[in-house]
This record gives C-alpha cells, sequence and structure tokens, in this order.
C-alpha cells in the first residue's frame, strides 16, 4: 500500500467549524459523548436474541427441522444486531468512556465468529482512514468476480453482478467465521500491523480459539443434541449466516457504493485530494435519517456521514449530530448525501452496481 496523505490545504476551515460546532453541543447539553443506559439494555436484547436460540436448541427439546432453521435465522438476525449495534462502537471506543469496558464488549465480535483485532484495523484504520481510496480501504478491494470500483479492472462477468452479488453477499460472513481473519492477518502482519516479536503468532492462536469456542456452541452442540440428520443442522446454520450477511453487506454498501460518491484516486506521491473530513462527506452517504426504530436495529448506521466524521461518539447522538453537520456543509457548500428511505439507497446501489459492470 502506497503512503497515502490526504490535502491538507483546502477545506480546514469547515473542518474546524463543524468540531467547534459538535462540541459545544456536547458542552451545551452536558451529554457525554459516550453510550448510556440504553446502550446497555440493546446489548443485552441483541445478545439474547443471538444467544436464546442457540441455547434451546443445545437442550435437545426442539425436532422440528422449521423450528430450527426459524431459531438459526432468528439468532442470525441477533447476530446482525450485535455486529452493528453492540461491538461496533465498542471497537471505536464509543460504547464506553472506560477502555477495559470497550475491550470486554468489543469480544461480542469474537463470540459471533469473527476477530475483532483483525477488524479494527480492516475497519478502524482502513476503511474509516481511506474511504473508497483503492489500496486504502479494504472494503473495496474485492475478488476478481466483483467490482466495487471504477478504479478497479473490469472483466465480463461485472456485467452480471448485480444479480449474482446477493448471493455473496449472504456469504460473506460464513467467509469471515472460516479463512477471511486468517488470510487477513497474515496481510496486516505483511503491512506492518502485528509486528511485534511474537505478536503475530499470539494473534493466530487466539484467532483460532475463539473460532473453536464459536463453533463449539453455534454448531458442533446443536449437531449433537438435536435428533436431526446433520445435514438439516448444517444447512440451517449456514442460513442463520446468509441472512447475516446479507443484513451487514446491504447496510455498509449503501453508504460508500454508489453514483453519488467519490473514489478518488492517490497521485504518485500518495497525496489524496480534499482534506479527511470533506473527503469523509465526498464517499459517504446517509439514509431512512427519520426511521428511528430502522436506526436502533442497525446501530444509527443510516447516519454513516456522521459515523464517519466522529467515529468516536457514540451512535446514539448521530441523529442530533446530523443536524449541525448537514447545516454546516451548506454554509460551506460542501456536499452531504442522504437518501430519504433505504429502498432508494438500495436501489442506487444496485444503480452502481450495474454501472460498475458496464462501464
Amino acid at each position: 500500500m502506497k503512503n497515502l496523505k490526504f490535502d491538507k490545504s483546502g477545506s480546514s476551515e469547515f473542518s474546524k467549524t463543524l468540531r467547534n460546532r459538535v462540541n459545544a453541543y456536547f458542552k451545551g447539553t452536558n451529554t457525554s459523548i459516550y453510550g448510556d443506559r440504553s446502550m446497555v439494555i440493546k446489548t443485552i436484547i441483541m445478545l439474547s436474541v443471538f444467544f436464546v436460540p442457540l441455547i434451546i436448541m443445545s437442550t435437545g427439546l426442539i425436532s422440528s427441522p422449521a423450528l430450527i432453521f426459524a431459531f438459526y435465522i432468528t439468532s442470525g438476525l441477533g447476530m446482525a444486531g450485535v455486529g452493528m449495534g453492540v461491538m461496533h462502537d465498542a471497537i471505536h471506543g464509543s460504547y464506553s468512556k472506560s477502555k477495559q469496558v470497550n475491550k470486554f464488549v468489543g469480544y461480542t465480535m469474537n463470540l459471533i465468529g469473527a476477530n475483532a483485532s483483525v477488524w479494527r484495523i480492516q475497519h478502524n484504520v482502513l476503511h474509516h482512514t481511506y474511504t473508497n481510496v483503492d489500496e486504502g480501504d479494504d472494503d473495496i478491494n474485492a475478488p476478481f468476480f466483483l467490482r466495487f470500483s471504477p478504479n478497479a479492472k473490469r472483466y465480463w462477468i461485472h456485467r452480471f453482478q448485480y444479480l449474482y452479488i446477493w448471493f455473496f453477499y449472504g456469504l460473506s460472513t460464513v467467509s469471515w467465521i472460516t479463512m477471511k481473519d486468517f488470510v487477513r492477518v497474515k496481510r496486516y502482519r505483511d503491512m506492518g500491523f502485528f509486528n511485534k516479536e511474537g505478536e503475530f503468532g499470539k494473534e493466530l492462536l487466539k484467532i483460532t480459539g475463539w473460532k473453536l469456542l464459536y463453533y463449539s456452541y453455534a454448531l458442533v452442540l446443536p449437531l449433537i443434541m438435536v435428533p436431526l440428520p446433520a445435514w438439516i443442522i448444517v444447512l440451517a446454520f449456514f442460513s442463520m449466516h446468509f441472512v447475516t450477511g446479507i443484513c451487514i453487506s446491504l447496510v455498509f454498501q449503501t453508504a460508500h457504493i454508489i453514483p453519488d460518491a467519490v473514489f478518488p484516486k492517490a497521485d504518485k506521491d500518495g497525496l489524496i485530494a480534499n482534506d479527511w473530513t470533506v473527503h469523509q462527506l465526498a464517499t459517504t452517504s446517509n439514509y431512512s435519517p427519520k426511521s428511528k426504530v430502522f436506526s436502533w436495529l442497525i446501530g444509527g448506521l443510516n447516519f454513516q456521514v456522521e459515523h464517519h466524521l466522529f467515529p468516536n461518539i457514540c451512535h446514539i447522538h448521530y441523529r442530533e449530530l446530523s443536524l449541525i453537520v448537514s447545516q454546516t456543509a451548506r454554509e460551506y457548500k460542501v456536499p452531504y448525501m442522504v437518501k430519504k428511505t433505504f429502498v432508494a439507497a438500495l436501489w442506487d446501489h444496485i444503480t452502481m452496481l450495474r454501472q460498475l459492470g458496464r462501464a
């Protein structure tokens, strides 16, 4: 990866004004930037939706294939809720002012089969810093049969990606719990992360240990206890992950892979046009800003602009912050993208996938 850096000679005044106004909001309302009791309640609910169906199945009292699928799919929805509304804030350090609490709650990422340390680099460092930038944002580094950036090489198969991509979105968390963390931890080691003496080996052991724990209660125990053929249990387990993969992929992808978003290329020296704040507004879009229920379910990620600008602030504050950000953006004539509904954002994402397949 190039030594990427942002141009700081541009709209620094906008950045300063915005941060001053956000700081003034929290000071004026005497509000903490971190989560409150509502985050604890959400954590309990999401973890319960994930774990309770698995616990019930592990009692061996359920023998109906339809119920097994229903329980696993329900657990998949809980898994998505934990990923978007619990661990996400914790790993960003915005769940609590206590670093220990954030670290502990961040382990919920490991409990659902992924790995917090790898995610922190992929998401917090690479995606949040270099959003939509080739060679920087690991979220747009896709296998050859998917094309998420107009700067990526196009193959004939991409003409059909808007049709088949849903299958791969559904498989995304299956890839995550099997091989992706191992592949990425090695790649990140080669990039300069996990390079302290013995750190890489320890991380591999941690990843392996957590995944063995996850498979033990999410798959092996039901295979032992549920009085049904193994293939039904395995298929239901995959259905759980398919639901989770679809939910998480659509929430994140519809905020960045859209026609209005910018996909900047760094110059030969690694310089990216725009300062970092303006770059986030140019590459990120909000959607469905008025739906409080939807926003609660997806951890406030419909306010992706605010999340990218202030990842250290808990998502429960994004709705109020969006008023400040949108007003400041209008004053400084900086783009502020927002779609009225999630359906509109999803349609934009499909449109972009088709354009990337043809262009």
